[in-house]
């Protein structure tokens, strides 16, 4: 099996190259698929959510012509490109997108050992370094009431980073969770992140089934 061609002219990172493996039958599935879109020059797109985390999910979604992100590292297979996120290269080192056969026709399973693996610097994108804290620092401390807090988004301000929370299990309706966002949550994070200016709570509490104090 001839290697597939990692082309260089889309931009990114002189680091940023991919070894993501797909393998035969994965790509033999993928020109099938591919093939009934009818659309010229199609490809996949090949990310991951929430990387460096517990949460972390490989993920892939048809990618047009046009498309591509300039981040994006192409790699070509046999009768499509694949386009993997440039912020995702590092997660998906050593990956494998296989095609696994069943009564029902199949499906792929992705194999990427590093997905879940922290990787942050002061150079990474917020939103990772704020999912990193979260789910290495804080959230062991609200698993001991069944609690967790997860990140919906970020957004800058003039004064700093914003960053958008939502509370689930035991913290979700909890009386002490004002305590618990300020005291706790929001100081770890700002200790940590400097660039972080505050944090809000989008969570409803008005649901308190599971609320640890009512």
């Amino acid at each position: 099996m001839s290697q597939p061609e990692v082309n260089q002219s889309v931009s990114f990172d002189a680091q940023a190259i991919t070894n993501l493996e797909i393998t035969e039958t994965a790509q033999g599935y993928l020109r099938e698929l591919l093939a009934k879109q009818n659309s010229d020059g199609i490809g996949v797109r090949i990310f991951v959510e929430n990387p460096g985390t517990p949460r972390a999910e490989c993920c892939m979604a048809y990618c047009t012509k046009g498309e591509e992100k300039e981040e994006d590292v192409r790699v070509d297979f046999e009768g499509f490109p694949a386009y993997v996120d440039g912020r995702s290269v590092t997660y998906l080192v050593d990956a494998v997108i296989d095609f696994n056969k069943d009564r029902m026709g199949g499906q792929l399973t992705f194999k990427a050992p590093r997905s879940k693996v922290p990787n942050i610097s002061s150079d990474s994108p917020m939103e990772e370094r704020i999912n990193h804290v979260l789910f290495s620092e804080v959230n062991p401390g609200l698993a001991a009431h069944n609690g967790n807090v997860s990140l919906t988004g970020c957004f800058e301000e003039p004064e700093g980073w914003v960053a958008v929370l939502k509370f689930g299990g035991g913290c979700q309706g909890c009386s002490a969770v004002d305590m618990t966002l300020k005291q706790g949550v929001e100081t770890t994070l700002k200790g940590l992140i400097p660039e972080l200016h505050r944090v809000t709570d989008e969570t409803d509490h008005t649901v308190k089934d599971n609320a640890y104090f009512r």
